[in-house]
C-alpha cells in the first residue's frame, strides 16, 4: 500500500462541479489500494473576493495583516469541508483539516510565513483508521496558536511539506495543465511536455517566469528530497516528475525557455565609483520592499558609473520614490531614469555545466531573428536578457526553434 500526497489548485476545485470531480479521481487513488492525504486550494476566485471585502471595510487603511490571515484562511476551510462532504457522499469515509489541526507550525510573520515544523501524528492516526484526510493548504499556525498563511504558492509548500513530514511514497500536484512545458505553448505552439527535470532546473524555470510551480515549493522538495510529479486534474495523462538530477540529464543542454513581461529597468547614471554606493542604492531599494533581479554596472574610467537593475513594472514607483532621498549622496551629477515596457528570457538547462557555447549560439539565434539584447545575465545553468516586450514572443519561438526544443 503507497502513501500518496495530492494537491488540488483552486481552478480545479473552482465550481461545486470540480469539487465532485475531484472528490471522484481522491477516492479512486484511495480504491486502487492506497493512502491518500489531498491537500486543496480556495476556489478560484474566493481568494481575490475576501481580499476584496477587506479592502472594502477597511478604506483607506491597509488591514492588520493578522486578520488578513484569519480572513483568508477561511477560502481553504471551505473547501476541504465540500471535498470532505462529497467524499462522504460516495461512500468514502473522508475527515477534513486545517493547516493547525494537521499540525503544521510556522514562524509568526504574517502573510508569508514559513513551516517551521510539522507533527503528522494525527495524520497517520486519520489514515491508519481507513480515512481519507483532507487537508487545506496555505495555512498553519504559531506556537501561540495564531493562525498564519504561507504566501503565494502555499498550498503547493503544504503538499510538499506533508509529504517529507508523513514520508510519503508520492506527491502530485494537479493543475490546470498537463506538466512543465519547454516553453508557455500559448506564446510557442509547439511546445512539448517534459517527462523529468531537476529540482535545479526547476527553480531556475520557476524564477525566471514559468508559473507552474513557486520557487520556494521547489526548494523545499530539493532540501528534503521530495520527488514530485506536476499533472491535469482534468484528464489522466503522465506529468512531469521533478527529482534530483541524474547523469542522463545533463545529455540536454536546454531543458527550456521561460519569459516573463511587465519587467523594467531603472538606471542610475553618474554615481561616484566608490565603496559603499552600491550598498546604499541596494539598501534603500530593499527598505522599500521591491525585489530586485538583474543588475549591470558599467566599467569606471573617470571615477563615475552607471548602474542598473530590473524590477517588476508594478514597484518601478516605489524604487524611485526610495532612491531620491539618497541620490544627492550617489555623485554630484547622480539621476535616475526608469524604461518600462522590457520582458526577460531565460534559456534553463543543466547540460550548461558540461557544453559549452550556449550564450553565443543564443546571442547569434537572436541576432539573425531581429531581436535586440539590452542586458545579459549568467548562472551555471542558465543564461538570461531582457529584451524589447514587443519582442518577446518572437524572441521564445527563435530560441525555442534554435536549440531543437520542439523534437522529442
Amino acid at each position: 500500500m503507497s502513501l500518496i500526497v495530492q494537491k488540488y489548485g483552486g481552478t480545479s476545485v473552482g465550481t461545486p462541479e470540480r469539487i465532485v470531480n475531484v472528490a471522484r479521481r481522491i477516492l479512486a487513488t484511495k480504491e486502487a489500494g492506497n493512502k491518500v492525504v489531498a491537500v486543496v486550494s480556495a476556489m478560484s476566485g474566493v481568494t481575490n473576493n475576501l481580499i476584496k471585502l477587506a479592502n472594502e471595510v477597511t478604506g483607506d487603511a491597509d488591514p492588520t495583516e493578522r486578520e488578513m490571515d484569519v480572513l483568508l484562511s477561511t477560502g481553504e476551510q471551505t473547501t476541504i469541508a465540500l471535498t470532505a462532504m462529497a467524499l462522504n457522499a460516495m461512500g468514502a469515509k473522508a475527515v477534513s483539516l486545517t493547516g493547525a489541526q494537521a499540525g503544521i507550525k510556522t514562524d509568526g510573520v504574517h502573510t508569508r510565513a514559513r513551516i517551521s515544523n510539522i507533527s503528522p501524528e494525527g495524520v497517520h492516526e486519520l489514515l491508519d483508521d481507513d480515512n481519507i484526510v483532507i487537508l487545506a493548504g496555505f495555512q498553519g499556525e504559531t506556537l501561540g496558536g495564531e493562525i498564519t498563511t504561507l504566501g503565494r504558492g502555499g498550498s503547493d509548500l503544504t503538499a510538499i511539506a506533508m509529504a517529507a513530514a508523513i514520508d510519503a511514497d508520492l506527491c502530485q500536484i494537479f493543475t490546470d495543465v498537463d506538466g512543465v512545458y519547454t516553453c508557455d505553448p500559448r506564446v510557442v505552439p509547439d511546445a512539448r511536455k517534459i517527462d523529468e527535470i531537476s529540482y535545479d532546473e526547476m527553480l531556475e524555470m520557476a524564477s525566471s517566469g514559468t508559473k507552474v510551480m513557486q520557487s520556494r515549493s521547489v526548494e523545499f522538495a530539493k532540501k528534503f528530497g521530495v520527488t514530485f510529479e506536476v499533472r491535469s486534474s482534468l484528464n489522466d495523462n503522465p506529468g512531469t516528475i521533478v527529482k534530483e538530477e541524474t547523469m542522463s540529464m545533463e545529455s540536454v543542454v536546454i531543458r527550456g525557455v521561460s519569459l516573463e513581461r511587465a519587467q523594467a529597468k531603472v538606471t542610475i547614471s553618474a554615481v561616484s565609483d566608490t565603496p559603499g554606493t552600491a550598498s546604499m542604492i541596494f539598501g534603500a531599494v530593499s527598505d522599500a520592499n521591491v525585489i530586485v533581479d538583474m543588475i549591470v554596472q558599467n566599467v569606471s574610467k573617470t571615477g563615475i558609473t552607471d548602474i542598473s537593475f530590473t524590477v517588476n513594472e508594478a514597484d518601478v514607483g516605489k524604487a524611485e520614490e526610495a532612491l531620491k532621498p539618497v541620490l544627492a549622496q550617489l555623485g554630484e551629477e547622480a539621476t535616475i531614469e526608469a524604461q518600462d515596457g522590457i520582458a526577460k528570457l531565460s534559456v534553463v538547462g543543466i547540460g550548461m555545466r558540461s557544453h559549452s557555447g550556449v550564450a553565443a549560439e543564443m546571442f547569434k539565434a537572436l541576432s539573425e531573428g531581429g531581436v535586440n539584447i539590452e542586458m545579459i545575465s549568467t548562472s551555471e545553468i542558465k543564461v538570461t536578457v531582457t529584451v524589447s516586450e514587443d519582442q518577446i514572443d518572437k524572441a521564445a519561438q527563435v530560441m525555442h526553434d534554435a536549440f531543437g526544443l520542439a523534437e522529442a
